[in-house]
């Protein structure tokens, strides 16, 4: 019987030796991928600001080219303005 428990005993000593190794391996993988993982974050978010930079110029950009574009209306005044004046220029 003690021979029995002696193998036990090896056994569950191996056992708790592996698992105390894949442990330390996993805390080590996970380390790694943390560290990795923060500074894809950091360049993640980096280039989101940006971007967001670039998109609110772009958006200010438009904001005054709408501004400065005439409606519909102006400029059907404008090419009925451009006709007159250009047959009171071939006229005379």
């Amino acid at each position: 019987m003690d021979e029995v428990k002696k193998m036990i005993r090896v056994v569950i000593n191996g056992q708790s030796a592996l698992k105390d190794e894949l442990l330390q391996r996993i805390e080590a993988v996970d380390i790694k991928l943390t560290d990795k993982i923060e500074g894809v974050e950091t360049k993640l978010s980096k280039k989101i600001e940006a971007n967001t930079e670039r998109l609110d110029k772009i958006g200010t950009q438009l904001a005054h080219l709408e501004d400065d574009t005439p409606s519909r209306e102006e400029f059907d005044e404008l090419e009925q303005n451009v006709e007159k004046n250009s047959a009171r220029f071939t006229t005379a």
